[in-house]
């Protein structure tokens, strides 16, 4: 295999050429939404920049050699309480997916547009509260967690390196969880993994009573059920190192007796909405539907290519100001970009190097617009770029247009084409300017047999 891939961990904080456990089934995790509410922009980066490692592994290892798991938490206090309310009559698994399906499936909606393949599996929280509970039993068994008041939580002092992720002193760090904590643990830091449930709060039952887990006992049941123990990659926003994914190591590898959760960690860089924080009370919140569907971020609907470009003109370990000029510029490099095939073609060197680099995008992207300027004069080159720019799930794709505009576009065109043969220059200008403020591009040419003037057409994107 020549092409090295070589990927920044923030475990050893460096780059090194990655090595799977089994080059035949590599693995890996990314942390997915919670579909309490729709997506915003800042979760589609990690959606969008480990779709784009998931290609490359599949390019480099084989599509079927590579399993990539991304979870949908449904186990969440304001989901629990919710279906609780709207569900009472219903078993509370039950009344979760009628609480969540709607956010779920545009959650599924909204990452398909944006260029995302799917995972090989999406486990959902609710469907692995039995993993939970055994890895808990695991880690009480093991002497890394405790019973206190009818909840269970894990003692960092018991884990000598606890903390070497995030890389902050034991001393300094808190317990975070999606579930409120009590005063009664041994040590500041730990952190809960069972939540006791009162008769009027939702809950499933357990060894230690009725409750619900912690937020990050999820993520290291789904990945050893569906990973296994030990697996490759491990990804998520800049922002779950501490305390989710600290926490996900200590629990797993505690549990399993393992040296490693997962051999390389990755982290994407936070993203800001026109140069400040995003929330809702900055005014600037916005999901991936409102950028598809609705004119609330700049007056205007954005297509899926668009955002997807947009994201990917950054490193994906940089900081990131996603913006209204920043999706001009995308949308302007696309439509520079031809609509082509790549039939056999394999993507260049060019683009392969880069995205080989820690998935260098910035690099790649360059390189993706010279194949496009050089494709204007080489079939191979067009074809190439195709291959080049489907790698990165940015193939631009043929505009469909109703039939109606299309036909009166073959109008305009054959009346253009008349004006030219009575050198009528202006007015033939006239129609080609007209159609091109359309997002309508004109392309001359020569019929092989006859030498007459042919003229075809296509949308701008």
């Amino acid at each position: 295999m020549s092409l090295k891939l070589k990927l920044h961990n923030t475990l050893t904080r460096e780059k090194a050429e990655f090595q799977p456990i089994d080059p035949n089934n590599v693995r890996m995790y990314v942390c997915g939404p919670t579909v309490y509410d729709f997506a915003h922009i800042g979760n589609a980066r990690p959606v969008i920049v480990f779709d784009v490692l998931f290609r490359m592994l599949r390019h480099v290892y084989g599509a079927e050699h590579v399993t990539y798991a991304r979870n949908i938490t449904d186990v969440d206090d304001k989901i629990n309480a919710r279906a609780l309310r709207d569900h009472p009559g219903l078993d509370l698994n039950e009344a979760i997916r009628q609480v969540t399906e709607r956010t779920e499936q545009q959650f599924q909606a909204d990452v398909k547009a944006l260029g995302c393949l799917e995972p090989t599996v999406q486990p959902r929280a609710t469907d692995n509260i039995r993993q939970m509970v055994e890895i808990i039993e695991k880690l009480i068994a093991r002497g890394h967690a405790y019973v206190a008041e009818g909840e269970v939580l894990f003692d960092t002092q018991s884990m000598r390196d606890y903390g070497q992720l995030s890389k902050r002193p034991l001393d300094e760090q808190q317990a975070g969880a999606r579930v409120a904590v009590d005063a009664h643990k041994k040590n500041p830091g730990d952190f809960v993994l069972w939540k006791a449930s009162s008769h009027n709060e939702p809950g499933w039952e357990s060894p230690w009573g009725r409750g619900r887990p912690g937020w990050h006992i999820e993520c290291s049941a789904m990945s050893a059920r569906y990973l296994g123990e030990t697996f490759d990659i491990h990804g998520g926003g800049l922002d779950l190192i501490f305390p989710h994914h600290e926490n996900e190591i200590a629990q797993s590898r505690c549990a399993h007796g393992t040296h490693v959760m997962a051999n390389v960690w990755m982290h994407n860089g936070f993203v800001q909405v026109e140069g400040r924080k995003m929330s809702k009370s900055e005014g600037n919140f916005v999901t991936i539907n409102e950028l598809l569907e609705t004119e609330t971020f700049g007056g205007r609907k954005w297509p899926g290519e668009v955002l997807r470009l947009a994201m990917l003109m950054t490193h994906y370990r940089e900081p990131i100001d996603f913006s209204v000029k920043r999706l001009e510029e995308a949308e302007r490099l696309l439509a520079k970009w031809p609509v082509a095939e790549a039939g056999h073609a394999t993507p260049c060197e060019t683009v392969l190097e880069p995205l080989a680099d820690d998935l260098n995008t910035v690099a790649a992207i360059q390189a993706i617009h010279a194949l496009a300027q050089a494709s204007h004069h080489d079939a191979d080159a067009k074809a190439r770029f195709a291959a080049s720019a489907d790698l990165l799930g940015l193939l631009p794709k043929p505009t469909e247009v109703d039939e109606a505009i299309a036909a009166g576009v073959d109008a305009l065109v054959e009346m253009r084409l008349e004006l030219l043969k009575a050198k009528n220059f202006a007015e033939a200008d006239r129609i080609r300017d007209e159609l091109a403020s359309k997002g309508i591009q004109l392309k001359d040419g020569k019929d092989k047999d006859t030498g007459e003037r042919v003229t075809t057409w296509e949308m701008k994107r």
